[in-house]
């Protein structure tokens, strides 16, 4: 069961991590570099869009560059059409900017929530767009940015380097941890100028799905740890003084996060052990790498205990309860959404499930899937049975299982096309670098500079030798490193993983959750399994943007004094 806070905040508390928590107050020990940084409030264009079938005016403060120190990128960025280049028209902070749209019952209000939407699927670099276009229809039930700007709150699209990006000198500047210490910029941005800009950097809400929900995640969990402050002020970041301290906070409202590709030091083992420990991979014919999965898949037992993680009612987590755990969130999952809505319906035992799915460059397309996993009594909206061999048969069904290694397979066994997220890691000056212990282990392909085989120690060994940095990397992309820590995190989350979601593993967001929970710190976690729903996000726009409204409405008003803590 997920935890869900009623706690009303009488007033706002503090972080106690940075020295100084105002924007207001840090003018005398900011690094010179703060003033190019300040927001011109009159620099907007005026655009028009309706919501719900009402006009409404919105302005759009365009392509604000939020470091002092933008790292250049290539004119020339791979991903275009066919799988080849895409011309990017602001190679100087193309990928270090926001758009800034203001509805107009935010026009002059300090207090409406920023809502700060992250874009970037898959861990992959993400240049800058515009949530909001002119003459555009929304509606808010089934469009996030409608919902946000019927509230009345300030919309941001972020975006940020990441891998994939090709730097001006020809490097990868998006390597870890870019992504994690770009948002923080882009949340300094807006805290040092607070008082100048529509919205309150108090109530700042972030979005995102999948490597987005990641993004999202590990920016709730991290605000204003000390781990990232050389790399921001090496990009000339709001609130970091001369001797390179931070004088600002980054930390976060709160986080709605979609099916969020994170941990990604332990994916591999979460996945394995997932779609091994009831054979899941043999019985859908989805195991070429018997012997890896087997080797990966046994180290999860091991990696599950050491988190010291325990359900709502007191019981151990562990990979001998972690299959119940699961199962448990899958019923709650399918009772909550019969219980919704009386039209909503599960078909029965030996029915089918009709799911429809997109495809790139093509018409949606529509299959049928025999229900051979839950049954459902349709007079109490009660599930009287799941199958837990079959309902993993049957997420594993709707798309082919990833590789083995799932997340970091390039290099491994000569595979060198990968799309994994391996060249997430690494220096700048080389391709990728393996990041878990089996990929760095196994990985033979000659002369790539990562591996037993360049450099002739294991993953233990190279990483145990001063000055390594990929260990660094994966910790400072991690939400699970900082959860219950110093850090200050976000004390409101809202975390979805869809039923069908075969991207990552289920435990990944199930660990999560329980350890937001453990964080007294986080006071609002609202936690569930998307019923019937794939690898995506945002597909609950109503419910989200209720749950958003009440926290908003429960923590009071952001311009109220605060306690130092």
């Amino acid at each position: 069961m997920a935890l869900t806070s009623s706690l009303v905040l009488a007033t706002v508390a503090a972080p106690t991590s940075v020295a100084v928590a105002d924007g207001s107050a840090h003018g005398g020990t900011a690094d010179l570099q703060d003033a190019a940084l300040a927001f011109d409030s009159a620099a907007y264009t005026t655009i028009s869009v309706s919501v719900d079938g009402r006009p409404m005016n919105v302005r759009w403060y365009k392509e604000i560059c939020y470091v002092a120190n933008p790292v250049a990128a290539a004119a020339r960025q791979p991903g275009g059409p066919g799988g080849g280049t895409t011309t990017i028209p602001d190679p100087a902070c193309g990928y270090q900017s926001m758009n800034v749209f203001v509805p107009e019952r935010a026009f002059g209000d300090r207090r409406a929530p920023v809502y700060f939407a992250v874009n970037n699927s898959g861990w992959k670099a993400s240049h800058l767009r515009a949530g909001v276009t002119d003459g555009t229809s929304y509606s808010s039930a089934t469009s996030n940015v409608g919902a946000a700007l019927k509230a009345g709150y300030v919309y941001v699209d972020v975006a940020n380097r990441s891998r994939g990006l090709v730097g001006a000198d020809g490097t990868a500047p998006g390597k870890a941890p870019a992504a994690v210490v770009d948002a923080k910029a882009a949340v300094r941005y807006l805290r040092l100028n607070d008082e100048k800009m529509p919205g309150s950097a108090e109530r700042i809400v972030v979005n995102g799905t999948s490597g987005g929900g990641a993004l999202a995640s590990i920016l709730g969990a991290s605000g204003n740890s000390a781990e990232y402050d050389r790399h921001l002020a090496a990009i000339g970041a709001a609130g970091i003084d001369t001797e390179g301290r931070s004088t600002l906070r980054d930390d976060v409202f709160a986080v709605t996060a979609y099916c969020p590709i994170t941990d990604l030091g332990n994916a591999d083992i979460a996945y394995e052990w997932l779609y091994n420990v009831l054979g899941t991979r043999d019985a859908t014919g989805s195991n070429p790498s018997p012997q890896a999965a087997a080797e990966t898949a046994a180290r999860f037992a091991a990696y599950e205990k050491g988190l010291g993680l325990r359900n709502a009612d007191g019981s151990r987590l562990t990979a001998a309860t972690m299959l119940d755990t699961i199962r448990d969130e899958v019923v709650r999952s399918a009772e909550t959404y019969l219980e919704a809505d009386p039209a909503h319906t599960i078909p029965p035992l030996g029915g089918t499930f009709e799911i429809t799915s997109g495809g790139f460059g093509g018409p949606p397309t529509t299959k049928s899937y025999v229900n051979d996993w839950i049954d459902v009594d349709t007079a109490t909206g009660r599930v009287r049975s799941l199958d837990m061999r079959r309902y993993l048969a049957f997420v594993a069904t709707q798309a082919t299982l990833k590789t083995t290694p799932a997340f970091d397979a390039v290099g491994v066994d000569g595979n060198t096309t990968s799309g994994t997220e391996t060249d997430l890691f690494g220096p700048p000056t080389q391709k990728y670098m393996n990041y878990t212990e089996y990929g760095w282990n196994h990985n033979d392909v000659a002369g790539d500079g990562s591996g037993l085989d360049d450099t002739g120690l294991t993953w233990k060994q190279y990483t145990a030798k001063k000055g390594t940095t990929v260990d660094d990397q994966v910790r400072l992309v991690n939400p699970m490193d900082f959860i219950g820590t110093r850090a200050d995190t976000a004390p409101n989350w809202y975390v979805r993983h869809g039923t069908r979601d075969r991207d990552t593993a289920l435990t990944v967001s199930v660990n999560l959750d329980r350890a937001l929970a453990a964080d007294p710190q986080v006071r609002d976690l609202n936690y569930q399994f998307a019923w019937n729903q794939p690898h995506a996000g945002n597909y609950d726009v109503p419910e989200a943007a209720a749950w958003i409204a009440e926290a908003v409405r429960k923590a009071g008003d952001p311009l109220a004094p605060r306690h130092r803590g």
